[in-house]
């Protein structure tokens, strides 16, 4: 999975960090344990920005909503 797969990289975390608080994690951290997860590999041409992190916790909250 790459920065783009929103909703997968949302299971992983939410499966992976139970017991974070996805409302209260700041974007160098949320950068972090993305970058931690095992499947997860930067893919050229598809960077990181505020734009992606803002979806990915959004998704985040949602799935453990």
């Amino acid at each position: 999975m790459h920065w783009l797969d929103i909703q997968e990289i949302a299971e992983a975390l939410a499966a992976a960090h139970d017991d974070i608080d996805p409302t209260i994690v700041s974007f160098p951290t949320l950068n972090a344990l993305v970058l931690s997860l095992p499947n997860f590999a930067e893919k050229q041409g598809h960077p990181c920005n505020e734009r992606i992190l803002e979806a990915i916790q959004q998704a985040w909250i949602d799935e453990r909503d």
